[in-house]
């Protein structure tokens, strides 16, 4: 009977390790398809969560991180921009290339303060852009920027900060600003590196190593490049063109700084549930009604 007993058990004890090779075989051929059919996407995503996430939520993003649904957003909002481009430099030709001339502001996109009424021109003018370093630096810093932010936190929070960038960068150059015009989508654009910053300011040990501060520093010199070019066209334009406004870079700034930060530092938890969201909106509209109110009594462009 011991024996009998004794060859039972060895029999139970071979079949639970016959089974334990064969889930560690099957998860080992698992892990080596999943090796197979997306290494690059997990490296990509590894990077992203690096340049996007805290430490103790890349698991996390990880954990869930996909393409689906892709991009789209910045994708589609920046072949929007360069086709409104190319139908202005080459279909509409203006004087010149690299700073496109007077024509542009006859435009029905570009924010003009004696066609205020056309309330779409709020919105608008970030398809027109006034050359070519105008248009290739802002289609530069928001696809280097808005589609790994798209990837972590998808298209409609980041659509979200990238127009009440854009809507607070116009209504900032009509207060500030009332009697120039107003072109480019670079209140989007500084929505969404207000809102990163803030994000890498607050979690600098964990999100920055040494080698990212190199990253900081080439976008720092691309931001003063744009910033010069748009002081140059306020300022210092030629007697025969027509200045442009730069408010809405600072606007736009303000704007990713205080709602923008929201949103990107807590992608994986429900907005609407998170008192900053709402006070940060609250702040937003209170601006926005002012702004509205500002340009129907006080302008001086009235």
């Amino acid at each position: 009977m011991a024996a009998a007993h004794d060859v039972e058990m060895e029999s139970v004890n071979l079949n639970m390790e016959t089974g334990e090779k064969g889930e560690l075989e099957e998860e080992t051929m698992k892990e080596n398809r999943e090796g197979k059919d997306f290494p690059r996407s997990r490296k990509v995503h590894r990077i992203v969560s690096k340049w996007m996430l805290p430490e103790p939520v890349r698991r996390t993003y990880l954990e869930r991180a996909n393409c689906l649904p892709p991009p789209l957003f910045i994708i589609s909002i920046s072949l929007a921009e360069l086709a409104v481009f190319i139908y202005y430099a080459v279909w509409k030709p203006q004087k010149q290339w690299i700073t496109l001339d007077t024509g542009i502001l006859e435009s029905p996109f570009t924010y003009r303060p004696d066609k205020r009424e056309e309330a779409w021109r709020f919105i608008s003018y970030m398809l027109v852009h006034a050359g070519v370093q105008h248009i290739v630096g802002n289609l530069f810093m928001q696809l280097v920027l808005g589609i790994p932010l798209e990837m972590v936190h998808k298209g409609l929070r980041v659509g979200l900060v990238y127009l009440a960038g854009v809507l607070a960068g116009s209504l900032a150059s009509s207060i500030f600003d009332p009697l120039k015009s107003l072109v480019g989508a670079s209140g989007g654009v500084y929505a969404l590196m207000g809102g990163y910053f803030m994000n890498v300011i607050v979690n600098f040990r964990e999100m920055i190593p040494a080698f990212g501060i190199v990253r900081l520093l080439v976008i720092i010199l691309i931001v003063a490049s744009d910033m010069g070019f748009a002081l140059y066209r306020r300022f210092f334009v030629p007697a025969n063109g027509s200045p442009v406004s730069f408010a809405a870079h600072i606007a736009g700034g303000f704007a990713g700084m205080s709602i923008g930060y929201t949103v990107f530092s807590c992608f994986d938890k429900t907005l609407l549930k998170d008192p900053r969201f709402w006070i940060a909106i609250a702040a937003y509209v209170a601006c926005l009604l002012f702004a509205v109110l500002f340009n129907i009594f006080l302008s001086p462009a009235n």
